[in-house]
């Protein structure tokens, strides 16, 4: 953008609405239909952002569903921000995350309808659809983000925290990816674990946890 003389930078038109952050966009909620079934057909977000950190690489691809009414851009934007994180699979130099759109992907996160998503994790044997949940496809390249409850969360995180719920999607379908699997709240007040299926339920056997998005919240 030009700057004016005196080295500061053009006032914005009056009237003219600020731009939505990055962070305004993640805490609002979408509307999308909890039963769509889009095409089927994907594409692919281009672009590339390079693996920031250090460590075992992973390059990874973001598809989304074609004609589904949500910001892919966004969706990809998130999960690069997610994952190189060092709250989140990296931790402590362990590995690094390199966006693609072209060439080889370790695998390929898909932001898809409930009805695209039910039909990619049945290739791998698994029911999304009781709690339209979202899934690891494990025996096929696509880590599955059901696009409703990346539109609208959860009650077990509610409307305020969607950033964050959007944060532990990525998070914990990827761990899976990465092997990690479920696991639950065995201390009561603790955050729950990443790999906790947080979407529907943060009590286990007896004990209550508070949402977590990440696999060291720490960092």
């Amino acid at each position: 953008a030009s700057r004016a003389d005196d080295g500061r930078a053009p006032a914005r038109p009056a009237g003219s609405p600020a731009p939505v952050t990055y962070d305004a966009k993640m805490a609002a909620l979408y509307p999308l239909d909890a039963k769509l079934r889009g095409s089927g057909a994907f594409r692919t977000v281009g672009g590339h952002d390079k693996a920031p950190g250090r460590g075992q690489l992973l390059r990874y691809r973001v598809d989304v569903e074609r004609d589904l009414p949500l910001d892919g851009e966004l969706f990809a934007e998130a999960v690069h921000k997610t994952l190189n994180d060092d709250r989140s699979w990296g931790h402590g130099g362990v590995r690094t995350f390199e966006r693609v759109s072209s060439g080889h992907a370790d695998f390929v996160i898909t932001l898809a309808s409930p009805g695209t998503t039910a039909t990619w994790c049945a290739k791998s044997g698994l029911d999304t659809t009781e709690d339209n949940v979202s899934c690891d496809s494990a025996s096929t390249e696509r880590v599955m983000i059901n696009a409703y409850r990346w539109a609208q969360g959860a009650k077990t995180f509610g409307d305020g925290k969607m950033h964050s719920y959007r944060q532990m999607l990525i998070n914990h379908e990827v761990g899976h990816r990465l092997g990690h699997n479920h696991e639950i709240c065995s201390q009561q007040g603790a955050l729950a674990p990443v790999m906790m299926q947080q979407t529907k339920f943060l009590s286990t056997d007896g004990a209550t946890c508070r949402p977590n998005a990440w696999p060291f919240p720490k960092g």
